[in-house]
């Protein structure tokens, strides 16, 4: 790899987001249909089949339908599983197998910028799949204008925090087969106990306390209230949480791989 002397980030980042976004557009049809169908059939099949055995859901006071309640989260879900996977799986091929990162390197980019670059990327394929996803999940009438396009600054700055962490782990990661370890132990456990399916409350004390410390717990949270037309005060407390997971591992991604790249 060249290294690069300079550390600052500018506006030359953008550079590595219109080349994966000119990528992108090569395949945009393809890219499109998964989140497009994704809710369908998680609305069909929780909807038609599972909301007929579980009913209503008590959440925060309310009676709610369980398909008005898993659909938010279905937001949620793909937030997190877009960008994680843009800049793991995504990135990493980028840098092993096409050496895309060289060539960056080989510019006036700085290392920094070119990291920048994938995070704000993976934090844009999330907000792509949420437009999308709002579109499907708006027309069966879960979510509630003009409050649900608070939806968007959620996606980008879910999409930051999630991107970080998976750049975070591209940086420390062997091989790529080594992903299946925080996709088996990160990934599928917040998508199984950070609500998204079933209200926390429902787990003992301790996997509550523990499900707070999921960044995907906010994300979903945020998400519902978004959703619904809720916005009270307590969000703060889960805007602030994305936003200080993201300034960890923001600098941290860059750290490792800085540690990866340059030799």
């Amino acid at each position: 790899m060249i290294e690069t002397s300079s550390t600052r980030i500018s506006r030359r980042f953008l550079r590595v987001w219109q080349r994966n976004l000119k990528v992108y557009k090569k395949s945009w049809k393809i890219s499109f249909i998964p989140p497009f169908l994704e809710p369908l059939f998680y609305l069909i099949a929780f909807g038609v089949g599972m909301s007929g055995l579980v009913g209503e859901i008590h959440h925060q006071g309310s009676q709610i339908s369980y398909v008005s309640f898993i659909a938010p989260a279905l937001i949620g879900v793909s937030i997190m599983y877009n960008s994680f996977f843009e800049t793991t799986y995504a990135s990493f091929v980028r840098m092993y197998y096409q050496k895309t990162f060289d060539a960056m390197l080989a510019t006036p980019l700085s290392l920094e910028e070119v990291i920048t670059g994938e995070i704000v990327w993976g934090a844009t394929k999330s907000l792509i799949a949420t437009v999308i996803m709002m579109v499907v999940i708006s027309f069966f009438g879960f979510i509630r204008f003009p409050e649900g396009f608070l939806l968007l600054p959620l996606a980008i700055l879910g999409g930051i925090a999630f991107g970080s962490i998976g750049m975070f782990f591209s940086g420390i990661v062997a091989n790529i087969e080594m992903f299946n370890l925080p996709v088996f132990l990160f990934i599928t456990p917040m998508f199984l106990f950070s609500g998204t399916f079933f209200p926390i409350e429902n787990l003992p004390h301790w996997a509550q306390q523990a499900a707070l410390l999921l960044p995907l717990t906010h994300l979903t949270s945020l998400a519902r209230a978004f959703s619904y037309g809720q916005i009270h005060l307590s969000m703060l407390w889960e805007i602030a949480y994305l936003l200080l997971f993201s300034i960890i591992f923001f600098p941290l991604a860059i750290l490792k791989m800085r540690q990866r790249l340059i030799k």
